[in-house]
């Protein structure tokens, strides 16, 4: 769920006339509240708003008060004053937004008056049980508020067990006879808000190893999967070494590390950390309809087009029938459970329906699916059994194990089920609900043999076993804090700045729509959105800053803030000041020097012109007249 901001507006009166504008309420106003989220063994979340409203002005005082909520269904919204008096309320929704206006029927006058009232509302999507385990999603404050004073309680019930993990940490924790009660600053809710996990789920520790080698006589760079986020299942990677240039995500939801090698160069790298697996879908985000798409289309083992595929897809057509055909139509082969086993792909495993393994059991339910309009995929994992004889694991060489998934477009999830395991164990249901042993390395949507899942990177004819999974437990710090850094990227005279902004997520896990925002000096320029910033991976934003004559419309500070981290750095404006005045000061001393030598070649040419006409003069004979030289005593 996405809470972008709670916004607050004021009307008020003044003694003789009214504001139109509610823009003064910032300053005529000062609000205190205490936000109690009061969460029921049902599930059911009533949330207390205690607002105490005071004047800074003798003449001006509050005739409505209205609580605007983004992305959220406040149900049974009231409001009253602290001694019992019920205030009218009106109720307004648009496009995601719920405003709670409240207005008051008496009035509070003079400075420093204070008004004390409480609004209430009921919501079911701020604490969703997800198999044994409570998780708890009270969304974040926006920065936009202007609250005086803000305080945050979250109360769980006891019955949800005990405290899984809780982000960020809370200023304080008291453990009362009805639970757990929780209290949090504005300043540890304003970016991300509170996420918190009560009760039982399992949880595996994992290790893994990958053996690299870049062949070429020169520096190249490689890809391996580590194991993902589902709906399902959330992953810790607690290290990775060495470490990778960063970590991405492709169209299935793959995590790609990738890494660079100089030329013939091989290493080992070792992955580690733990995943909780859930027995209920959670919060994740929606799949796109491109991804989709890709999960209709033919490939190689999935015979989409093929007849006899097409016509069962027309018979079946539901994915619960699809697996109840395919689960009782194959038979488990456990002589091809081996290494380096061929792959037969859909077509090939209903003409030998008595030679399956798990991935034959997959690549028809993805073919007959498919066929069927139903996005279907592969999932490349490890699966605990205690029975490999009633739970079998089709690849042996690390103890992997094949499972399709379907898309419910109902709930906008992807549904993992295990048809072989419905099949071996003769009947027991593993569509309506898989079990807690599953835990998925790798998804096979848009191809059905890439990205190779761990235990494929192997070198050398004697390959050593690489895929450990063990039962474990949660690591201690289960929360990422994101690192923020700035750099220039390019900052010349007379050209526009540059300035590099990188995001890195050190672990161990994934941050889900994080909003870096961006400060010129101390006024907020932009607030960007990352999807997901995955372990070990960097996000980078560029900032654009446009040249200006004496840097007028450039700050002085490049401030980034995500969170509790942030960063920041001096920008050129200072130089650009004064390459400014340098420029000022050239062109006066340049219109100067013209008019000043404009000026004296007026002059030295009058005083030549007189000079020279008074040789002329001088040179000049009279008529009748002897030259004096000539003229003899």
């Amino acid at each position: 769920m996405k809470f972008k901001s709670i916004l607050i507006s004021l009307t008020f009166l003044i003694s003789y006339f009214l504001i139109p504008s509610v823009a003064y309420a910032e300053n005529e106003f000062s609000v205190d509240t205490t936000v109690i989220y009061n969460v029921q063994e049902s599930g059911k979340t009533n949330v207390t708003h205690q607002v105490t409203l005071e004047n800074n002005f003798s003449n001006l005082y509050a005739t409505t008060y209205t609580l605007s909520l983004e992305n959220i269904d406040a149900a049974s919204a009231k409001a009253s004053s602290n001694n019992g008096t019920i205030y009218p309320v009106e109720i307004f929704k648009e496009e995601g937004r719920t405003d709670i206006k409240v207005s008051f029927p008496d009035t509070s006058v003079g400075k420093g008056a204070q008004r004390h009232f409480n609004i209430t509302y009921e919501n079911s999507t701020f604490a969703v049980r997800t198999g044994e385990v409570w998780e708890i999603s009270v969304p974040r404050l926006g920065t936009e508020t202007n609250f005086r004073n803000y305080q945050l309680i979250l109360k769980i019930p006891k019955a949800y067990g005990f405290e899984a993990y809780i982000s960020p940490q809370p200023g304080t924790r008291e453990l009362t006879d009805e639970g757990y009660s929780y209290t949090f600053s504005k300043e540890s809710v304003t970016q991300n808000g509170i996420s918190a996990g009560f009760g039982q789920f399992q949880v595996f520790a994992f290790n893994l190893s990958y053996h690299l080698e870049n062949p070429l006589a020169k520096a190249s760079s490689t890809q391996i999967s580590i194991p993902p986020d589902t709906a399902f299942q959330k992953v810790y990677i607690e290290n990775i070494e060495p470490k990778p240039a960063n970590v991405s995500v492709d169209t299935d939801g793959n995590w790609i590390a990738t890494f660079d090698l100089s030329a013939r160069q091989r290493i080992d790298v070792l992955v580690s950390g733990s995943v909780q697996i859930f027995a209920s879908y959670r919060s994740f985000p929606k799949v796109t309809q491109e991804s989709l798409n890709e999960n209709l289309k033919e490939d190689t083992y999935w015979q989409v087009n093929d007849p006899r595929i097409k016509e069962l897809a027309a018979r079946l057509k539901t994915p619960e029938a699809i697996y109840n055909y395919v689960s009782q139509t194959l038979s488990y082969d456990t002589a091809r459970v081996q290494p380096n086993v061929q792959r037969m792909g859909a077509v090939a495993a209903l003409a030998s329906p008595t030679n399956a393994i798990c991935m034959e059991y997959t690549d028809l339910f993805i073919a007959i699916a498919r066929a069927a309009g139903i996005p279907a995929r592969e999932v490349n994992g490890y699966a605990y059994t205690e029975n490999p004889d009633l739970q079998p694991l089709g690849l042996v060489a690390d103890v992997l194990h094949a499972w399709p998934e379907y898309y419910d477009r109902e709930k906008g999830v992807w549904i993992a089920i295990d048809p072989t395991w419905g099949s071996t164990t003769g009947g027991i249901d593993f569509f309506n609900k898989l079990d807690l042993r599953h835990f998925a390395f790798v998804l096979h949507g848009a191809s059905s043999r890439e990205p190779y899942p761990p235990g494929s990177y192997k070198l050398g004819p004697n390959p050593q076993k690489d895929v450990y999974v063990s039962f474990g437990q949660l690591p201690e710090n289960k929360i990422s804090t994101p690192t923020v850094s700035i750099k220039p990227f390019r900052v010349l005279p007379f050209f526009s700045s540059i300035y590099t902004v990188t995001i890195s997520n050190p672990g161990p896990a994934a941050l889900y729509s994080v909003y870096p925002t961006i400060y010129y000096d101390s006024t907020e320029k932009t607030r960007d959105h990352i999807a997901m910033l995955l372990p070990y991976s960097n996000n980078q934003i560029q900032i654009t800053l446009p040249y200006s004559f004496l840097g007028k419309d450039m700050p002085s500070v490049i401030k980034v803030v995500l969170g509790s981290s942030k960063a920041e750095i001096l920008t050129n404006k200072k130089q650009i000041v004064i390459n400014s005045l340098i420029i000022v000061l050239l062109v006066l001393i340049i219109v100067m020097a013209f008019i000043f030598i404009k000026a004296k070649k007026i002059k030295i040419f009058g005083f030549f012109g007189k000079i020279m006409g008074t040789k002329k003069v001088n040179n000049e004979i009279p008529s009748g007249e002897p030259p004096k030289d000539q003229i003899k005593p």
